[in-house]
């Protein structure tokens, strides 16, 4: 151990008798005697070899000389307090910052650099508040493949095979050779292809609502897309009527729109429901004036909707005499558009960050 304590005393005499003229000899310095592999971390591990009785007194003499060290690289810090900061380079400014001493060449005064603030796109934080509103009457949510087969997307909701929806100029058709199964595959064109799903393996009581994106072969347009984002929801069980839908979506325009905003319900048609629905709202652009957006008849029609049809209850083996159900389905972009009074589809996928931008802080 005398060796040891000898090696300390020598190490000490270097270090007190060290004198350095810039950053650089500073950052030698500290890699010699405090670096990882310095010489003050492997005297400290001699320590292994004190006997036991006299690691007390020896550990002692180890933090000192680790004191000193410490304390000897601030003198020489301190010593270079008129050093340019351009003479130094990256590592000592590290360093330098973050040892017990302030920078004397940093202005702590001065705001740092702004940090640009994001959020989420606009049909997104539509889609959550959809979302949020039906799992607060009970709605689970449920998603689907968007590459979609033949059945799952037209035969199991009642459209027959000549049913216009089926044409090349509305669905994507996939280049896929046609499965033992007869299958045939494409873009789903709406986000009943998950309703389906879920009839297929859930029983009644079903309650859900399935957001997600679906394709159609349009030309892209201020009021049409390729594609675009549904919400659309299912509710199975016994007992359920047509009075079901209309509370349910009238909860959900006053949630969403406010308590003042008029609704009415116009007979419609969809393959899937009998008797059908479109709900239309008093227009919140103009109040109910009349302008471009909802073709100055005061209203804007925001979803469809119906009780489900019997033959789709049964396509999954549901008991349409026992069960009833409703189903709606509605367009976020077009509650987008309402909601923020976004006049072109096409915003919502330019990525223009101008437009973003309007919604940094919405919640």
């Amino acid at each position: 151990m005398e060796a040891l304590l000898q090696q300390i005393e020598g190490y000490k005499a270097e270090m007190q008798a060290a004198t350095i003229s810039d950053a650089a000899a500073l950052e030698q310095f500290r890699i010699k005697y405090l670096g990882t592999k310095g010489l003050v971390k492997a005297v400290m591990g001699e320590m292994k070899q004190v006997p036991a009785d006299q690691k007390k007194s020896f550990g002692q003499i180890l933090n000192d000389f680790k004191l000193f060290a410490e304390a000897r690289f601030e003198e020489l810090e301190a010593s270079l307090g008129n050093t340019h900061p351009e003479t130094r380079n990256s590592q000592t400014d590290v360093t330098l910052s973050s040892s017990k001493g302030r920078n004397p060449n940093l202005d702590y005064s001065l705001p740092g650099e702004p940090i640009p603030v994001g959020t989420r796109h606009p049909l997104s934080l539509v889609r959550n508040e959809i979302v949020s509103i039906f799992k607060r009457l009970g709605f689970a949510i449920a998603e689907g493949p968007e590459i979609e087969d033949d059945w799952h997307n037209f035969g199991a909701m009642n459209l027959p095979e000549d049913h216009p929806a089926r044409d090349m100029q509305d669905t994507f058709y996939i280049n896929k050779p046609t499965e033992s199964n007869g299958a045939t595959w494409l873009l789903r064109t709406h986000t009943s292809s998950v309703q389906a799903r879920v009839m297929e393996t859930q029983k009644p009581p079903i309650r859900v609502i399935c957001p997600g994106r679906v394709y159609r072969n349009e030309t892209v347009s201020a009021r049409a897309h390729c594609f675009f984002h549904q919400v659309e929801g299912l509710y199975v069980d016994e007992q359920v009527s047509f009075a079901d839908l209309k509370q349910t979506l009238y909860f959900f325009v006053q949630e969403m729109f406010g308590k003042n905003v008029k609704v009415r319900f116009r007979p419609s048609y969809f393959p899937f429901t009998e008797p059908s629905a479109e709900m239309d709202i008093s227009c919140l652009i103009c109040g109910g004036d009349g302008c471009n957006i909802c073709k100055h008849s005061g209203w804007v029609e925001i979803l469809g909707s119906g009780m489900v049809h019997p033959n789709v209850l049964e396509n999954f083996g549901i008991d349409s005499n026992k069960y009833t159900g409703f189903a709606f389905g509605m367009g976020v972009e077009r509650i987008t558009q309402l909601k923020y009074q976004v006049n072109d589809l096409r915003l919502y996928s330019q990525n223009d960050i101008r437009f973003l931008k309007q919604f940094t802080g919405v919640v």
